[in-house]
């Protein structure tokens, strides 16, 4: 799950890390009464989107005295902002942040997420704050400084000192980062984040260490423990058809192919695209139905991938572990009925009462594409959409 980056600052302020005041705005109005309720002389005004390089996009810019905040609060709210990350369709900008000015002095990265290969949480840092962090990782990748946190002790404050020593920091700046490394993790663990990022970190004239942007975003399965993280949800961000899927709880991600795929199982569904790959396609979406896929599941999952104008075949294929086949093949003729299809469907079923299932697709009065292998599926429906 996602969050915005106020949102982000919200949780962080909660673990004693350092952010620049600021609070979000919904109007110009209420940009300009922000920024006099902040004080001082210079504010910043971010767009709000669940996407990188805004600044670059124009969505993050400077004002020197309200008038100005007005005019760029104006420039922000309602357009479509475009970054490397949001694609050429863009996001459009329906809430800002209002900030106030830091005197920056240097500009430095930190980040925390899972390594997977480790099986171990890993702080890294940079000197290379406010540039992407993805290019610096492929073309400058020394410049990238990682520690691994043993999860039965947690981030040790040596190991903090050390990364900060590295960024070539002293004195108050010095012991300030140390104390900020050590609350950002306190902040990633306790809210159960996948990825911490502050990007970047700033080290002010005045030698304090601030979270100029906040980038959090939670593990799915840990949100049963943080009721509260629902509020923090925005379903303008999110894709329409994954928001659709989880209201049928449905496990969706578009994709950007052509083979729509319905599967029971994560597993299963992965390695059912990768097979279409192999086969020369394209699938359109990841789809698990879940171990115990129905007429209803299933038709759920025919009008979402069917809601994907891209679409030119669908792939169903299911293994009768939990699930009898035989009822897997009921569902999805009655849903079939039901939407009515008219592009191709290539169906391969295996496990209990497979032949049986077979046997009511056959009876069924519509022509599905019947496969008796994982590799026959895909190969069949790659040919379906050729023909």
């Amino acid at each position: 799950m996602k969050i915005h980056e106020y949102q982000g600052k919200e949780i962080l302020k909660k673990y004693g890390v350092a952010v620049p005041k600021g609070e979000v705005a919904f109007t110009i109005d209420e940009a300009v009464k922000t920024a006099e309720k902040i004080g001082g002389s210079m504010w910043v005004v971010k767009a709000q989107i669940h996407a990188g390089g805004r600044g670059k996009g124009g969505g993050v810019k400077l004002a020197r005295s309200f008038e100005e905040v007005r005019e760029r609060a104006g420039e922000i709210l309602g357009m479509r902002l475009i970054t490397h990350q949001t694609g050429p369709e863009g996001r459009i900008v329906r809430r800002i942040l209002v900030e106030q000015g830091m005197n920056i002095a240097r500009e430095l990265y930190v980040g925390i997420t899972l390594d997977r290969q480790r099986a171990q949480n890993v702080v890294m840092v940079s000197t290379e704050g406010g540039m992407e962090i993805e290019k610096v990782a492929m073309e400058t990748p020394e410049r990238i400084l990682k520690e691994a946190v043993d999860p039965t002790v947690g981030l040790q404050q040596f190991q903090a000192r050390s990364l900060c020593i590295n960024l070539g920091l002293t004195g108050d700046s010095l012991k300030n980062c140390v104390q900020f490394l050590m609350m950002l993790y306190k902040a990633y663990e306790a809210s159960d984040a996948s990825l911490a990022e502050i990007n970047p970190l700033v080290i002010t004239q005045e030698g304090h260490v601030i979270a100029l942007d906040a980038k959090i975003n939670f593990d799915d399965n840990a949100l049963f423990r943080h009721p509260d993280y629902e509020n923090f949800r925005d379903i303008d961000e999110e894709d329409a058809l994954e928001v659709e899927a989880a209201a049928s709880n449905l496990n969706y991600i578009k994709l950007d192919g052509n083979v729509g795929c319905m599967v029971n199982g994560a597993g299963l569904a992965m390695a059912t695209m990768d097979i279409i790959k192999l086969a020369g396609g394209m699938p359109a979406n990841f789809l698990d139905v879940g171990g115990g896929a129905n007429a209803q599941t299933v038709e759920a999952g025919f009008k979402i991938i069917l809601k994907d104008e891209n679409v030119k075949a669908i792939l169903i294929n299911i293994f009768g572990g939990i699930v009898r086949c035989d009822r897997v093949a009921t569902g999805v003729v009655e849903a079939a009925k039901k939407v009515d299809v008219q592009i191709p469907i290539v169906i391969r079923l295996a496990g209990t009462n497979a032949e049986l299932a077979a046997e009511i697709l056959q009876n069924s009065g519509l022509k599905f594409l019947v496969a008796s292998n994982l590799k026959d599926a895909a190969q069949k429906v790659t040919r379906a959409i050729a023909a």
